[in-house]
């Protein structure tokens, strides 16, 4: 794929130092865009040039979704691009376990009690230990988070697209057995990507096969819960709770039900938190610059067809 040379990289739209230390640290060098065979991008699709060189053989976008640059029609078939996906896992995964826990261990109106209420709080405690907790859209993210649901004592059902099996998941489905779950799993954490086929994926038919104490965790993206329909579930108490790092609309907006819902839990997207961004980017060039230098698969190929 590529040449024994060390490769040719351009960063754009700036000299990002993180990142270009990962350039470096992978075996690239830096070179003006008229020169370069790959390109780093740090900004988002409204900076990205009109045309680039047709020796560009391959280009990094920043962030693991990329709706937008796939919406902007930036990306093409005329050469490899690749997203962040991977670069956050751990803290996603991280995240994840602790808005879980939270909620099943009843932890919001705990927090939030000035008195010792322990006959009240003790009947709401649940555990995840004993329980099976379904990963949907079990990749990068997932895949970090099984250790932490294995060390809590869960059992992990896997759904991906495919159905290949997932290393330390006790069973993985393919998407299209994802009908099977809602009924089979007690917990759920949400990981897919935002496609249009993922649209509103869990809506009231999915909520309705969950438990009355069943959790759902999303820190994939808002639209893949109907919100209107998960608000009536929640003041139904039809399931358990939902802890969401993602919403749609979002941001959202004051005075929106969730906010004041006893279970329901949010977080403002802060999952992937700023302060650990470019570290984690400049670590994910470096190790793709290493591959793309050493003609290996990329980590993170977009598949323009599927969205991600």
């Amino acid at each position: 794929m590529a040449s024994r040379t060390a490769p040719r990289i351009h960063l754009g739209p700036d000299e990002n130092p993180l990142l270009a230390e990962g350039i470096r640290r992978g075996g690239g060098v830096l070179v003006p865009l008229a020169e370069a065979e790959a390109v780093v991008w740090a900004q988002g699709p409204e900076t990205f040039p009109d045309t680039i060189p047709d020796a560009i053989r391959w280009v990094q976008l920043p962030f693991a979704g990329i709706e937008p640059w796939l919406a902007a029609g930036v990306v093409d078939s005329a050469r490899t691009w690749t997203s962040a996906a991977g670069a956050y896992s751990g803290s996603v995964a991280e995240h994840s376990i602790m808005m879980l826990l939270a909620g099943v261990r009843s932890l919001r109106e705990q927090l939030a009690a000035t008195s010792w209420r322990k006959d009240e709080f003790d009947p709401r405690v649940g555990t995840v230990r004993g329980s099976t907790v379904a990963i949907v859209g079990c990749g990068g993210i997932g895949r970090a988070l099984i250790p932490y649901l294995a060390a809590s004592g869960a059992r992990v059902l896997a759904v991906t697209r495919s159905g290949t099996p997932v290393p330390g998941a006790d069973e993985t489905l393919p998407a299209d057995r994802l009908d099977e779950v809602w009924a089979r799993a007690d917990h759920f954490v949400v990981a897919a990507p935002a496609t249009a086929a993922t649209h509103n994926l869990i809506g009231r038919p999915e909520l309705a096969r969950m438990s009355r104490s069943s959790w759902i965790v999303n820190v994939a993206r808002g639209t893949l819960i109907d919100t209107d329909a998960l608000v009536d579930a929640l003041r139904a108490g039809t399931i358990g709770g939902a802890a969401l790092d993602v919403t749609d609309p979002e941001p959202l907006p004051d005075g929106h039900p969730l906010w004041t819902l006893p279970n329901a839990l949010i977080t403002p997207h802060v999952a992937n938190p700023a302060t650990g961004l470019p570290r984690a980017l400049a670590d994910h060039v470096a190790g793709n610059v290493a591959r793309f230098a050493a003609g290996e698969q990329l980590a993170g190929v977009i598949d323009p067809v599927a969205g991600y």
